[in-house]
């Protein structure tokens, strides 16, 4: 089993691993890994592999029974003792996304009592989904206000995991969004925007964040759209900052 290391060290863009496996002809298996794999919204991480002058461009990372990185260029043996180098620019963008996904999600509970429903991301815009009617201009100003307070007052963001029953027995379902997930899982990551006493947000999640919400930058609602009945998709983007 590949040993996920993105989970814990969502900063770190280089590693040294060894090919366990390569299925096909361009579906590297790695011992552990840095490279994030498509799934919970959140898009894959790119990058290379290299060892001994060859390199291999990676394209594309799933997650099936083991990680896989797609690789272009034919693969490295199995054996291979590899280097694993990551776009730090697209993955710190997909962090920044992700936790400015949390506060929406956050917001949207608060003012409007709206459970988010759906979401994904990009590095350069992200949308989601919630239970309700309809919102308008000015409650999309509401929004973006909100979420831009919480930014400014650069709020701590912190995971951690917990046994599965003790997550539903001390957490806010409503917040935590524990039913969406199959009941074969029974420890759970939860990723938490505040103080620890009083927190604004605790998730189940297993995607990569940013360590505060200033980190997240300004954030532009730019619009909304029906998603069937009584379900609307809000829209923004994140002004680019210099890391």
């Amino acid at each position: 089993m590949t040993e996920a290391r993105y989970l814990s060290a969502t900063t770190q863009f280089t590693f040294e691993t060894t090919v366990e496996e390569v299925r096909g002809d361009d579906r590297v298996v790695l011992g552990e890994t840095c490279f994030y794999p498509t799934g919970g919204g959140q898009p894959h991480d790119t990058g290379t592999l290299s060892a001994d002058g060859d390199e291999w461009r990676v394209v594309e990372v799933t997650k099936r029974d083991r990680i896989e990185h797609v690789v272009e260029g034919g693969a490295p043996e199995v054996g291979t003792t590899v280097t694993g180098l990551i776009d730090e620019a697209r993955r710190r963008a997909h962090m920044r996304y992700h936790t400015a996904q949390h506060l929406l999600s956050s917001v949207l509970l608060t003012e409007f009592d709206a459970e988010t429903t759906g979401n994904q991301l990009y590095h350069d815009h992200a949308h989601l989904d919630c239970a309700y009617e309809r919102f308008d201009e000015a409650d999309l100003q509401t929004i973006e206000t909100r979420m831009n307070e919480l930014v400014a007052d650069d709020l701590p963001v912190r995971w951690y995991t917990l046994d599965r029953d003790d997550a539903e027995a001390t957490l806010d379902p409503e917040r935590t969004r524990l039913h969406l997930l199959p009941d074969s899982i029974r420890e759970v990551r939860i990723v938490e925007i505040g103080g620890e006493a009083d927190p604004l947000d605790q998730t189940a999640c297993a995607g990569t964040h940013v360590a505060s919400t200033g980190e997240i930058g300004t954030v532009v609602v730019t619009g909304r759209t029906t998603q069937g009945s009584e379900h609307e998709r809000v829209e923004f983007e994140l002004e680019q900052v210099s890391n």
